[in-house]
């Protein structure tokens, strides 16, 4: 007896897998990473909101025939589907806005000046530790409306706007509050460790990592929602010892390191994720080709954020051909903040790495996909199309893998499937979760 499946997709020109053979569940690097798993003109079937089958359309449907009154059909035609996009870093919470700073840009002011002058990432701090949890979930809600728009199904939640221990925690409840209500689901990353705030102004950097250490992430292992620890290693905010620091204490709490390494100079921060064994490395425009080699062997994800070099109008972006040469998996993100990455869009960041970092379309949708989706300890349910997996994908209004990024700035996506309900209906939100 043939099974019937719930939904039938039909008429895609292709559909990228992301799923060569092999372990599904691991990042592809080197030049695996650029075998997307496209099967041309091809079929997907559904049901109980997972994949029964993904293949050419006259196998998929000899198998698994639509049955009247029961089979949602949605018409590709002539289409990709892809699977839903993974965002590996963003700061999805925060209050406030920090436009005035790119007229500063725009007249020369670099981003440590910014910092300095009481701007960027502290400027945001006073607005957020304003925000009750209530305004920072409906404002977390509206962004994560925003990323299903763009074909976004999971993403990560970076900490870091508090740099206190109510407002981290609120920061970290509004996610996972924000997510609850979404069909876009969120793992939460504690990052207190991303400036120092005000009032350790006068202790020091060294002060304020041990009242992270010592007191902050203790309220975070006990809240229990945050999967990960992340630390801003970079000249001028926090050197390789503190950070180390950070890192190790957040391990022992149960929390995995993540590391904002080597974005604005060759900081350490790569050699760090290697020797830490942590799960990614991100920025890294400024990584070493010793901290590049270190990650390989570690097998640490790279999480490359080209927007925010767009946005800095720095040229020195990172050096993803390097990385993929070197075996070292690359995952992409929007890297979504107020000051420096103001975008939500992952077609428009797989553009930007073609275009600014040289990598094919494949190796970007692999990036933004299946590695992305193994940043953020979810390689066994997002980023890839096969049979038993999530039916999680979108369908974009482009007619070959490799047009993807040729449409700059335009948002291709008209459906979006999670789990198999459709969530995004003629580039328009259709139900929530």
């Amino acid at each position: 007896m043939k099974t019937h499946p719930d939904l039938l997709v039909l008429g895609a020109e292709q559909i990228v897998t992301c799923a060569p053979p092999g372990d599904l569940d691991r990042p592809l690097a080197g030049k695996a990473q650029g075998d997307a798993g496209v099967i041309e003109r091809a079929a997907v079937a559904v049901a109980d909101g997972l994949i029964l089958a993904v293949g050419p359309a006259d196998e998929v449907m000899r198998d698994y025939p639509p049955l009247e009154g029961h089979t949602r059909v949605i018409h590709a035609d002539g289409r990709i589907v892809v699977p839903g996009f993974v965002d590996a870093h963003t700061h999805l919470v925060y209050a406030g806005s920090r436009h005035r700073e790119h007229a500063m840009r725009l007249a020369g002011a670099k981003y440590l000046d910014i910092l300095a002058a009481g701007g960027g990432i502290l400027s945001t701090v006073r607005a957020t530790r304003a925000a009750s949890l209530e305004e920072l979930t409906e404002i977390a809600r509206r962004r994560l409306d925003l990323m299903l728009l763009h074909g976004t199904t999971a993403a990560e939640a970076k900490s870091g706007y508090g740099l206190d221990i109510d407002t981290e925690l609120r920061q970290i409840q509004a996610a996972f509050n924000a997510s609850s209500a979404s069909p876009v689901q969120v793992v939460s990353t504690f990052m207190g460790a991303h400036a120092v705030p005000p009032e350790f102004r006068a202790e020091g950097a060294e002060a304020y990592i041990d009242y992270v250490c010592e007191e902050v992430l203790p309220h975070i292992a006990a809240q229990g929602i945050a999967r990960f620890c992340d630390v801003f290693c970079e000249k001028g905010v926090f050197t390789v010892d503190q950070s180390r620091q950070v890192l190790l204490a957040g391990r022992r709490r149960g929390l995995i390191p993540k590391v904002h390494a080597d974005e604005l100079a060759p900081s350490g921060g790569a050699e760090l994720a290697a020797e830490v064994e942590a799960i990614s490395a991100e920025h890294l425009a400024a990584a070493s080709p010793e901290g590049i080699d270190a990650m390989a062997r570690a097998g640490v994800i790279a999480v490359l954020l080209p927007a925010t070099m767009f946005t800095l109008m720095s040229d020195a972006y990172a050096d993803a051909r390097a990385m993929i040469a070197g075996g070292v998996p690359v995952a992409l993100a929007t890297d979504f903040n107020p000051g420096t990455s103001p975008t939500l869009s992952m077609p428009f960041v797989i553009t930007l790495a073609c275009l600014q970092m040289k990598m094919t379309p494949a190796e970007a949708i692999v990036a933004a996909t299946r590695n992305a989706a193994c940043a953020i300890g979810l390689g066994s349910t997002a980023g890839v199309l096969a049979p038993g997996r999530p039916a999680t994908f979108a369908v974009l209004d482009v007619e070959h893998v490799d047009a993807l990024p040729f449409y700059v700035g335009m948002n291709p996506v008209k459906q979006v499937v999670v789990r198999g309900e459709l969530v995004v209906d003629a580039g328009a939100l259709v139900r929530r979760m």
